[in-house]
This record gives structure tokens, C-alpha cells and sequence, in this order.
């Protein structure tokens, strides 16, 4: 069932969304904080399906974000920390929007509407990892009241991380 808001919509993926979000993140400019380059379809398949064995097991996934018309924007959600490092253990909180969907207000309501969905299944406290160079994400997540808590280096691209909390 979409969670709604003012005017997107958040569902869980289906396999027709992988196709959608490789399309939506073959940009260099949204994947700046993301490795720099994008990934192929297969990567998007095993993506969304694993977003839905974490709704199935959790009642969480990063969803896919619609618009008012029910077109793909990009994805909203939250998931266990995926890697070894960071915030192990923990639920991040995150989205990604195609490069035309940027300013709207999208990553924001649909954060809200997430944050939303975590408090109904029992989720108490969320963290959200961002490049600290990315402004743009920062700033929704200082408009959700997150507050900054730690800073991380990636193994991988050794650049430096910030993780920001929230207490729902």
C-alpha cells in the first residue's frame, strides 16, 4: 500500500523500478556523492529486491518515490546500515532523486513520510549518512531535525562521512 503525502507517493519497489532508477541515476551529478559513476541495470535489480526483502522482514525499504502523477522519481526510505563500517547495526534514513526531480521539496515530504512509517513499526532512533561535502542532503536533514553526531572516513573512497541522528 503507498504511503502518501501532499503530492508524492512511496511504494515498495517493484521489479519495473529498477529499470526506472538506472534511468533516473545515469547522471554524474546525482551520483556525485554516490562513487561518481553509475551502476548497471543488474546492479538495480539485486537493489530493489533486496529493498523488498527488508520491507518483508523490517516494514522498512527506500521506496519508490512518485510523483503526483505516479511517475518514478527517484527513491525515499530507510534500510539497515548496509556496510561495515559507519553506523553499524543502526536504520539510515536516505533518498536519491533523479537530477530533474532536485528543489522541489520531494526528499524532504517523503522523508517526513518515512520517518512516519518508522515510528509505526517500532523504529526509535534513525541515522542518515552523507558526504560532508553534500549540502543538498544536509539540508534536508537539518529541516528534519537531525542533528550531526559523528564523523566517519570511508574504506573505500576515504572520503569523509557525516552521520546525523534523529530520536523518534
Amino acid at each position: 500500500m503507498p504511503i502518501s503525502g501532499a503530492s508524492v507517493q512511496l511504494r515498495v519497489p517493484i521489479p519495473e523500478d529498477a529499470a526506472a532508477w538506472h534511468r533516473l541515476f545515469d547522471d554524474p551529478d546525482v551520483m556525485e556523492f554516490h562513487g561518481g559513476a553509475s551502476h548497471d541495470l543488474a546492479h538495480y535489480e539485486e537493489f530493489t529486491a533486496r529493498q523488498r526483502a527488508h520491507h518483508d522482514h523490517i516494514g522498512l525499504c527506500l521506496y519508490t518515490l512518485l510523483d503526483a502523477a505516479g511517475e518514478p522519481v527517484g527513491f525515499t526510505g530507510a534500510q539497515p546500515w548496509p556496510h561495515e563500517w559507519g553506523p553499524k547495526g543502526e536504520i539510515e534514513i536516505g533518498w536519491r532523486l533523479g537530477r530533474a526531480h532536485w528543489g522541489r521539496g520531494y526528499a524532504t515530504l517523503a522523508a517526513e513520510a518515512t520517518l512516519e512509517r518508522a515510528r509505526a513499526v517500532g523504529i526509535r532512533h534513525v541515522v542518515a549518512m552523507v558526504a560532508a561535502e553534500n549540502a543538498r542532503s544536509i539540508a534536508v536533514m537539518q529541516r528534519l531535525g537531525m542533528k550531526e553526531s559523528e564523523t566517519y572516513v570511508s574504506p573505500v573512497s576515504k572520503t569523509r562521512g557525516l552521520c546525523f541522528r534523529l530520536d523518534l
